[in-house]
């Protein structure tokens, strides 16, 4: 499967605004300084996320995205689909030409594998994917108490 920068720019980028969801719009300029992804390439994406709404966007000072649907209601496959970033892993394109006229011996492998990938990424949900960094952060609160715990009992 080729998965190229646009579609997990994309992913990274939503679920940046999903994080947030709820505090009011998200200015592309915060995402861009806390992801580390160019400005005018988020800018791109967005375009297109907005095309397929699943971004608003809203305007003048205090302006910026948010999300156009429910956290439970968009996958990462759907952000991917969005932003045009095929979910692939034939030579192909799925065209079955592999071999100029005709399908390669392992083109149904290949086919199948793109069902599987794209089956598991649309049953992954941004609201999914927030409840799992939630989980790492508690973890990662929890790891830092610890160690203060441990080196307060020390002295």
């Amino acid at each position: 499967m080729r998965l190229t920068t646009k579609g997990r720019f994309a992913v990274t980028a939503l679920l940046d605004i999903a994080i947030r969801h709820g505090g009011g719009p998200v200015a592309l300029a915060d995402i861009s300084e806390r992801q580390r992804i160019s400005l005018s390439y988020l800018e791109q994406l967005f375009s297109k996320l907005r095309q397929r709404k699943l971004v608003d966007s809203v305007r003048g000072p205090g302006g910026g995205y948010c999300l156009a649907k429910g956290l439970d209601e968009v996958s990462v496959a759907d952000i991917i689909l969005a932003v045009d970033e095929p979910i692939d892993s034939t030579q192909c394109g799925g065209k079955e030409n592999c071999l100029g006229d005709s399908k390669c011996m392992t083109h149904d492998l290949w086919t199948k594998l793109n069902e599987i990938i794209f089956d598991y990424l649309g049953n992954v949900t941004l609201e999914r994917l927030v409840e799992e960094q939630s989980q790492r952060e508690l973890q990662r609160e929890q790891a830092v108490v610890k160690l203060y715990d441990m080196r307060e009992a020390a002295f």
